[in-house]
């Protein structure tokens, strides 16, 4: 993509330009149509998945305990991450550049990293679930009672908010004067702030310490009650037992694994990986926000029998 077709005027610098453009993956023009195909079927995937995993916690009754609870938050705030990225992203593979308004460009951002921090104080609240239900089983439903955990999911719902909107106060106050172009596929917060043509070490310092805030101190909880887990688990008297508690961990493990090592990856190369090709950098971030949608209803679909059951009563009805 050229900057003579695809610039926009740069003789004065502006606080808000009227549109960024979005050219999706430097380097890839041609293939980007291709890169779109596994894109889109991992989106409808995570649709699909995560609204089946909705509805069946939604009218089995047996399943409204706070683990399976804080499994319809995330599922929710899978569903609005993918959502707020993945169609936009698609345009632009498929139809080449796209303009994006300024203000939209702010609330695609805000959505992406607020939610981002919610799928984390999710997996969080999920990780002090499977610590109650293991080392405090008896009091388990009246501690992480319904109204517990309503209350934390709106304390993870406002820690995003209130983390993620200055990115967008930050933002706004930054002249913009060389370019509108945005290398990436969607408005992620650092492409962004790299085409201001002012002093931007407030916006990369408070975005790097929010970074390490919500992945440093939520990943250090979730290790914290593991290693607590694992004390009580190693401590009951038959091997039996100590399996079977493990395995009602297994499926929130994976799930994880799935939201913060692709996160990592994503985080080292964009913050320490020089000599990464930029084309990685944004396929990087693309996986990091589709991988986790879509693999989440998968791994509890199968690792949970409560859902995997459910799920094939309500397809053995329809077959019958």
């Amino acid at each position: 993509v050229s900057n003579e077709i695809f610039s926009l005027p740069t003789i004065n610098c502006l606080l808000r330009p009227p549109v960024f453009l979005l050219v999706g993956v430097p380097g890839l023009e041609t293939v980007q149509h291709w890169i779109a195909v596994p894109l889109c079927s991992m989106y409808i995937l995570a649709v699909l998945g995560n609204c089946l995993v909705l509805f069946v916690i939604r009218t089995e009754p047996s399943l409204h305990e706070p683990m399976y609870l804080f499994l319809a938050v995330l599922a929710i705030t899978d569903l609005v991450l993918a959502t707020s990225t993945v169609p936009q992203m698609l345009s632009v593979f498929w139809q080449g550049p796209r303009k994006i308004d300024f203000n939209a460009c702010l609330t695609q951002m805000f959505f992406i990293h607020a939610f981002s921090s919610m799928e984390s104080g999710i997996l969080v609240a999920m990780a002090i679930d499977r610590y109650v239900a293991i080392c405090n089983p008896l009091r388990h439903t009246d501690i992480l009672n319904i109204a517990m955990v309503a209350k934390l999911s709106l304390m993870v719902f406002l820690r995003g908010i209130v983390l993620i909107t200055p990115f967008s106060l930050l933002l706004i106050r930054l002249p913009f004067c060389q370019t509108y172009i945005i290398p990436h596929s969607y408005c992620e917060h650092m492409a962004v702030v790299k085409l201001a043509c002012a002093d931007t070490v407030v916006n990369m310092a408070y975005g790097l310490a929010v970074a390490i805030l919500v992945a440093g101190l939520d990943s250090m909880t979730i290790a914290l009650s593991y290693v607590m887990i694992l004390r009580a688990v190693f401590g009951l008297p038959s091997g039996q037992a100590r399996v079977k508690a493990l395995s009602t961990c297994a499926s929130h493990v994976c799930v994880i694994l799935v939201f913060y090592i692709p996160g990592l990856f994503s985080f080292l190369a964009h913050r320490f990986g020089r000599s990464v090709p930029n084309h990685v950098h944004i396929l990087l971030a693309n996986l990091y926000l589709l991988l986790p949608p879509t693999l989440n209803p998968v791994v509890y679909g199968v690792k949970t029998k409560q859902i995997r059951t459910r799920m094939s009563r309500l397809f053995y009805r329809r077959r019958t």
